[in-house]
C-alpha cells in the first residue's frame, strides 16, 4: 500500500502525466478522503507531483467530468458524493428518498395560482383561460440539493392547496386530502446544463450537468400534474432494466432475423 508519506510519482512515460495524476487523485478521493473532503489545492499538486498547473487542471477536469470531484467556485474541489441511484417507478420525491434510508426536505420557492402556458395546459387538459397552481421547490436529501421542481397542478380540483404545508410528498397530499391517487405517468428525460440561477439553487457550479424529467401524473385517468424536475447529474443517476419488446420482436420476424 502506497503510504501519504512517499506519494507515487509521477514520470515521463507512455502515459501523458495528466492521466497518471488523474488515477493518483481517483484513489486518493476513493480511499484516503470523505465525500466533501476537499482535495489538495492545485499549487500543493504541482508541488509535491512536480508537474505544471496545466497537468493538474487537465487530471481534476477529468474527475470533475466523471463526477468523483465536484468545484465550489471560489471554495476549492471537493470530493463528491456517491450519486443516489434510482429505478424508474412511479413515486414522489420523498417516497424515492425514504425507500434509501435517507431524510427527504423541502425549500419552497413559491406557490401561486396562475394561467399556466399553452404546453401545460393542454397537458392538464385545460381550457386555455383555466387556472393552475405554479409550485416550485428545491428538494433535498440528508440536506443536501438533489433537484430543482417546477411543477403545475389544475387548481379546481384542489381548492386551498396553497395553504397546506408543500414540504413534504404531494402525492400524499392528493390522496389524503383530496381523495386523488395519482396511479399512472407518462415521463421523458433528457439533460441540460446548469444556468446560474439553477445552478444557485442546486448548491452546485455552473455548467452541472443536469438530468431533467418531465412527468405528466394522473389521477383515474385525469390529468392533476405537470412538473419538470432538474436534478443535480453529479448526485443522482437511473438503473433501467431494458428487455426486448413486442414491436422489436415483430420487426426481426418481418426482416427475417432468425434470433
Amino acid at each position: 500500500m502506497e503510504s501519504r508519506a512517499q506519494p507515487r510519482s509521477i514520470t515521463d512515460g507512455p502515459s501523458p502525466k495528466h492521466v497518471q495524476l488523474r488515477d493518483v487523485l481517483a484513489e486518493m478521493a476513493a480511499h484516503e478522503l470523505e465525500p466533501d473532503a476537499a482535495i489538495p489545492s492545485e499549487r500543493e499538486l504541482m508541488t509535491r507531483f512536480d508537474v505544471s498547473r496545466s497537468t493538474v487542471r487537465k487530471a481534476i477536469d477529468a474527475l470533475v467530468v466523471d463526477g468523483l470531484l465536484h468545484k465550489t467556485h471560489g471554495k476549492g474541489t471537493f470530493v463528491s458524493r456517491p450519486r443516489l441511484e434510482s429505478r424508474l417507478h412511479l413515486a414522489s420525491f420523498s417516497q424515492d428518498m425514504r425507500r434509501r434510508g435517507l431524510t427527504p426536505s423541502t425549500v419552497l420557492l413559491g406557490v401561486a395560482s396562475d394561467v399556466p402556458p399553452v404546453d401545460v395546459a393542454k397537458a392538464l387538459d385545460l381550457a386555455a383561460d383555466a387556472r393552475a397552481w405554479r409550485i416550485d421547490r428545491v428538494r433535498l436529501a440528508d440536506g443536501h440539493p438533489i433537484a430543482l421542481e417546477n411543477g403545475w397542478y389544475p387548481a379546481d380540483p384542489l381548492p386551498g392547496l396553497d395553504r397546506l404545508d408543500l414540504g413534504g410528498s404531494l402525492y400524499e397530499i392528493f390522496t389524503d386530502t383530496y381523495g386523488l391517487g395519482i396511479d399512472s405517468a407518462e415521463q421523458t428525460l433528457w439533460g441540460e446544463v446548469a444556468d446560474a440561477p439553477t445552478a444557485q439553487r442546486l448548491d452546485a457550479p455552473v455548467g452541472t450537468a443536469l438530468l431533467v424529467f418531465r412527468r405528466v401524473s394522473l389521477a383515474d385517468g385525469v390529468p392533476l400534474e405537470h412538473v419538470v424536475s432538474r436534478y443535480r447529474g453529479d448526485r443522482y443517476q437511473i438503473h433501467m432494466s431494458l428487455g426486448r419488446d413486442q414491436l422489436g420482436s415483430d420487426r426481426s420476424t418481418a426482416e427475417g432475423d432468425p434470433s
